[in-house]
C-alpha cells in the first residue's frame, strides 16, 4: 500500500527565516498496516528468533552476570552510535574507579546509560507501567551526570530543536514544536498500552521507537531514550 505521510508541516517563523516543522500524526497508523503474508512471516521469523535468544539466556548458571554484561554492551554499542569512543573494557575499568585514558565524557555517558537502562527494567520488574512519567524519569538518569547535565533532565524541551543543521531554517528535520510534544507524548503512552487497538509487540516496538524519534520531546539523550524505549518496551508487553 502507497501510504500518504503520516502527519503534516507546520509552518513558522523566526527572526530572519521561516522554516516548516513536522507533527506526527497519532498511533497506530491510518489506514491500519496490511499484514500480507510476507510480513506475517516477518514477524513470525523475528519472534522465534528472540524466542531463541531468551531460551537458553535462563538456562545459565548465573543469568545475573549474563544481564550484567548484556546491558554494558548494549550502553556501549548505543552510545558510540551518539559518537562516544569508550569501549565495553573502558566502562568496566570506570566502574572499578580505574579510569581508563579516554575521554572522561565518554565513559560517563555510557556509565549513565546504563543507570537509566537498570532504573527502567527495575521499575518495570516492580510493576510499574511504561507511562510518559516514567520516561521521563529514564531521562532524568541518563541524564544525570557529565554532557546533557544542564539540559533538562526529565523535563520536556521548552524550546525548538532540529536535526542535522545549523539553525531550524536549513536543518534536515524539524521536530514539532515544544507546546505539542506533552499531548505527542500521551498518545504514544495510549499506544504503547493499545488503548484504541492492540499491535503485535514487534511492530510495536518499532513504531514507538520512530514516532518517539520523530517528536524528539527532549533537548538531548533523544537517541538514546528512544533506544533504551525497544528494551523496555519488549519484556513488558510480553509478560
Amino acid at each position: 500500500m502507497k501510504r500518504a505521510i503520516q502527519g503534516y508541516l507546520l509552518p513558522q517563523a523566526m527572526p530572519g527565516e521561516s522554516f516548516k516543522s513536522f507533527i506526527p500524526s497519532d498511533l497506530p497508523p491510518f489506514p491500519p498496516l496490511e499484514f500480507d503474508t510476507e510480513m506475517h512471516d516477518l514477524v513470525e521469523q523475528a519472534s522465534r528468533a528472540l524466542g531463541r535468544l531468551d531460551g537458553p539466556a535462563w538456562q545459565l548458571p548465573d543469568i545475573s552476570l549474563f544481564l550484567y554484561f548484556y546491558i554494558r554492551k548494549e550502553a556501549v554499542l548505543s552510545s558510540q552510535i551518539e559518537g562516544t569512543q569508550s569501549s565495553l573494557s573502558d566502562l568496566l575499568l570506570f566502574e572499578s574507579n580505574e579510569v581508563p585514558g579516554v575521554p572522561l565524557d565518554d565513559v560517563q555517558d555510557v556509565s549513565n546509560y546504563v543507570a537509566a537502562m537498570n532504573y527502567g527494567m527495575e521499575a518495570i520488574r516492580q510493576g510499574s507501567p511504561l507511562t510518559v512519567g516514567l520516561l521521563r524519569e529514564v531521562h532524568s538518569e541518563l541524564l544525570q551526570h557529565g554532557r546533557g547535565s544542564n539540559k533538562l533532565p526529565g523535563e520536556f524541551r521548552h524550546s525548538q530543536n532540529w536535526v542535522h543543521g545549523s539553525r531550524p531554517g536549513n536543518a534536515l528535520y524539524v521536530p514539532p514544536p515544544p507546546g505539542y510534544v506533552p499531548k505527542l507524548m500521551n498518545s504514544l503512552a495510549n499506544f504503547l498500552h493499545d488503548v484504541s487497538e492492540r499491535t503485535p509487540t514487534l511492530i510495536k516496538a518499532a513504531l514507538a521507537h520512530v514516532q518517539f524519534e520523530t517528536i524528539h520531546p527532549f533537548l538531548d539523550g533523544n537517541g538514546r531514550l528512544g533506544r533504551l524505549l525497544i528494551t523496555l518496551l519488549l519484556p513488558y508487553v510480553s509478560e
